[in-house]
């Protein structure tokens, strides 16, 4: 099960281009798809983890990279088309790094706080409701595509705040 979970992390990994890739080629339905599946195989591989008893160093190291990857690539092109504001984004991503450096010093890889848990659910949903294919109105109407979007918006609201927060808790151990 240990090696099943690192499989899918390195295949949540390799998602990161090809969505990158379809936000820049107009496909928002296969992007969408790409990164549910990211975000599917980021439960599933901690559930396989968990069963498995804990998962390996490597996983441990790897798994939080393979999530700034695929977080980051809609981000930048949220931030490049307007959706996103360039200096929230940034600000983000500067975190990711951040903690990233922290984590990569540990001998565990430093396991992720509640708070950074949660951060990254927030951002998965937020980005799957911006990135909401237009033209998936589900017969409720092209207003439908437009409330989704919003509601995507005001939720990366609480996701920024929720990762600043939680930076703030890494950095406490790191002065602990």
């Amino acid at each position: 099960m240990r090696r099943l979970a690192d499989l899918l992390t390195v295949v949540r990994a390799l998602l990161g281009l090809p969505l990158l890739l379809a936000l820049a080629a107009g496909r928002p339905a296969l992007a969408w798809v790409l990164l549910l599946l990211g975000g599917l195989s980021d439960w599933a591989d901690g559930v396989l983890a968990r069963r498995a008893g804990g998962g390996t160093a490597w996983g441990a190291r790897l798994d939080p990279l393979t999530d700034k990857i695929l977080i980051s690539a809609p981000l930048l092109w949220l931030a490049h088309s307007g959706g996103l504001p360039l200096w929230a984004v940034w600000l983000l991503l500067a975190r990711e790094l951040l903690i990233s450096g922290w984590r990569a010093g540990q001998g565990s890889g430093g396991p992720a706080s509640l708070a950074g848990k949660a951060k990254t659910v927030l951002q998965f949903l937020s980005l799957l409701l911006l990135l909401w294919p237009g033209a998936w109105a589900l017969g409720a109407g092209p207003g439908l595509p437009a409330l989704l979007h919003s509601l995507g918006w005001w939720l990366f609201w609480p996701s920024l705040l929720l990762a600043l927060s939680s930076a703030l808790g890494y950095l406490r151990q790191v002065r602990a």
